[in-house]
């Protein structure tokens, strides 16, 4: 991570995926699944995820809603959303914000890029290159 990352860190305590950011790690991860399917895979394999607490499921919205204590006591809400941008194509994004008045160190955007490791090697096969 960057020194840049990790002083916009002192200020910002949340993060999220888009396809207007300039980081390419964090832009918004596409897949050749419908919805239904991705929706299943990404349930699955984050439910599986150490250290991670899952909240809330709305498959029918497609967003997964996380908690994730970090080693400094610190609570960290993650929300996980999968959309459908084709009968054939989902994208996901992911948006991390810290519970607290103070940065993150950019704690957040080293969950959002653990969470996409994950989900991008359980779907590699199904993985958009852009």
């Amino acid at each position: 991570m960057s020194l840049k990352r990790t002083l916009v860190g002192i200020v910002r305590s949340q993060e999220g995926t888009s396809d207007r950011v300039k980081d390419p790690q964090m832009k918004t991860r596409y897949y050749n699944l419908s919805r239904d399917k991705a929706w299943e895979e990404v349930s699955s394999v984050l439910k599986k995820i150490p250290g991670y607490k899952m909240l809330h499921e709305v498959p029918s919205v497609g967003e997964i809603t996380l908690e994730k204590r970090t080693a400094f006591g610190r609570t960290v809400d993650i929300t996980v959303s999968i959309l459908s941008v084709s009968p054939v194509r989902s994208a996901v994004d992911i948006y991390s914000a810290s519970r607290g008045s103070l940065g993150d160190m950019g704690a957040n955007y080293r969950i959002i890029l653990q969470l996409f490791a994950v989900i991008d090697k359980k779907l590699s096969a199904h993985k958009v290159v852009q």
